[in-house]
């Protein structure tokens, strides 16, 4: 794949654009992922046309509608954040960005639990900044994180993974993919939503099912069930793929080949899938086995299969146990 569009705070690049004139470097999004994506630095406080340095601001009043104010002089800065939020995020519908990485407890850009000061000045963590809620609303299937939440190494697997899957199915969109691409699209995504959740797989099967009849001729049905297939799609994907569903969809995977292995070698391949069930292996030693095999005995269900490998190597995301 070309590289995936990514938005992301500016600060977390290295620019120099936060309230005190310093920046917040994530070194793993800037260099390791930031070989496989191009990103698309956004500041809101500078690009709203604040100064660097400048006052600290936070979020008061209504959790729901909070006010943005400075901490100290108390200006009102909500409508000039606003009105440029209203116009960045319609601009950014150019960019066809894949996710967005927020800056965490930032008033214009957190994604959750900023804190939102009463009128007495108590704090309680159940904000969103300003930029990244107007950015969720106006792009609800775009996966989102926040640099903070991706140090969990759960959460980032799941949101790269959830990024790579964004790209493939917008660049299915864009060259007018017809009804038996989608099915191929599903097909190939087929054991990575059962990891995720079987539910939400067998819903996505049905929609699939019998497309061409459905859809016919109409472009308007054919939109919108892209669009239930998008929204259910990613709705399975922000499920976590635990170690059971893990373990349950590579014995599916073994079943196209189990005739194929000697004794040995299926004996070899379930005690690996039980020691990372029982997390005493990392999910890429089963997986690195599994790939192995379907090379050797040409599975080319399989060997289609995003599954088996759904973002790149270098990032080493199934690397923990």
């Amino acid at each position: 794949m070309e590289k995936i569009r990514l938005g992301i705070s500016s600060c977390l690049l290295g620019e120099p654009v936060r309230y005190d004139g310093g920046h917040k470097l994530d070194r793993f999004l800037r260099d390791s992922l930031g070989a496989f994506v191009n990103y698309v630095p956004v500041c809101p406080e500078v690009e709203c046309g604040l100064a660097v340095p400048r006052e600290a601001m936070r979020l008061v009043g209504d959790p729901d509608q909070p006010r943005l104010v400075t901490s100290r002089t108390r200006v009102d800065l909500t409508e000039q954040m606003t009105q440029w939020a209203e116009r960045r995020v319609k601009a950014l519908e150019a960019e066809h960005l894949d996710g967005f990485i927020f800056k965490s407890k930032s008033p214009s850009s957190g994604m959750e639990r900023v804190k939102v000061y009463s009128e007495k000045g108590m704090p309680r963590r159940v904000g969103r900044g300003i930029f990244a809620r107007m950015f969720m609303d106006h792009f609800p299937l775009v996966p989102v994180e926040e640099e903070g939440r991706l140090n969990d190494l759960l959460l980032r697997e799941n949101f790269i993974e959830r990024i790579f899957v964004c790209a493939r199915f917008r660049r299915f969109l864009e060259t007018n993919g017809t009804p038996g691409q989608l099915v191929a699209f599903h097909t190939q995504h087929k054991l990575l939503i059962l990891s995720h959740s079987p539910k939400h797989y067998q819903a996505l099967g049905r929609l699939v099912a019998g497309t061409e009849g459905k859809v016919g001729k109409s472009k308007k049905r054919w939109r919108e069930l892209l669009q239930q297939y998008q929204q259910l799609l990613m709705a399975a994907l922000r499920l976590r793929a635990t170690p059971a569903k893990q373990t349950n969809v590579m014995h599916h995977a073994m079943g196209y080949f189990k005739r194929d292995l000697s004794t040995d070698e299926k004996q070899e391949l379930l005690a690996l899938i039980d020691s990372y069930k029982e997390g005493d292996l990392p999910l890429i030693v089963p997986i690195t086995l599994l790939n192995h095999y379907v090379r050797k005995y040409k599975v080319t269900y399989l060997q289609q299969q995003i599954y088996l490998s759904p973002h790149p190597l270098e990032l080493k995301l199934r690397n923990h146990a």
